[in-house]
């Protein structure tokens, strides 16, 4: 049981950010950015000021229909295409934060596989840039992106599943370590069930923080909860 208790982790990177292992880049041409992109942010530096935020699905034909003088179409194409591409913006959409209009205002949640895609792509350009092994460091971010997503294993997998196997693979070890956790986890209840104790005094048994097994046996319950209404509205659909 001494298993289930918490571990010191170490802290992790700033999205992979590992610049101490880094090799010295090889200088390149600077990239030409478009015009618009210092207009876009003139107009809205809450978006593509110091700090970035997901932007709403359909915002390209927003700021068009707004600023009708401000943006030649295919200009603003152009600038909008280099933003999406960025590591800073792919970053803002990997943590999870919400999709935003253009006021500001927080709309809809980024979609699952395109949280996944975007942590997918700064874990590459971080280890193409490191000499340092990050899978570590990626798995606990596609663990967490598995988990916040609300759907099942399986259904994630089929979302975000793509035509490359070290792709694949990586998501393979994050879904190996949440079974084996959740494995723990209900081993875990069971022992505690078989007890007879409450919660206080299994742990006191078992010599385990009170705070940990009560943390634990809430996520099993919570757990079940949801399969078994996920379930009903199966057989009810």
């Amino acid at each position: 049981m001494q298993a289930m208790q918490n571990t010191v982790q170490e802290p992790m990177p700033d999205m992979l950010d590992t610049k101490a292992n880094e090799p010295k880049p090889k200088k390149h041409a600077p990239r030409q950015l478009s015009p618009a992109l210092d207009k876009l942010f003139e107009l809205y530096p809450a978006l593509f000021g110091a700090r970035f935020l997901p932007l709403k699905l359909g915002i390209f034909h927003d700021l068009l229909a707004r600023h009708p003088d401000a943006f030649k179409k295919d200009e603003l194409k152009l600038a909008m295409g280099q933003h999406a591409r960025s590591t800073r913006y792919l970053e803002c959409v990997a943590a999870g934060l919400a999709r935003h209009d253009l006021d500001g205002v927080a709309i809809e949640p980024v979609a699952p596989e395109h949280v996944h895609h975007a942590i997918v792509e700064v874990f590459r350009r971080r280890q193409a840039r490191s000499k340092a092994d990050l899978r570590p460091y990626l798995r606990p971010l596609l663990k967490q992106a598995i988990e916040n997503s609300g759907l099942s294993p399986e259904d994630y997998t089929a979302l975000v599943r793509v035509q490359d196997d070290a792709t694949n693979a990586l998501l393979d070890d994050a879904l190996a370590e949440l079974r084996a956790e959740a494995a723990k986890r209900e081993a875990l209840m069971v022992t505690f069930q078989a007890s007879g104790k409450t919660e206080a005094e299994f742990a006191d048994m078992y010599g385990m923080d009170p705070l940990v097994v009560s943390r634990v046996l809430a996520r099993v319950r919570a757990d079940k909860a949801i399969k078994t209404a996920v379930a009903a509205q199966t057989v009810a659909a």
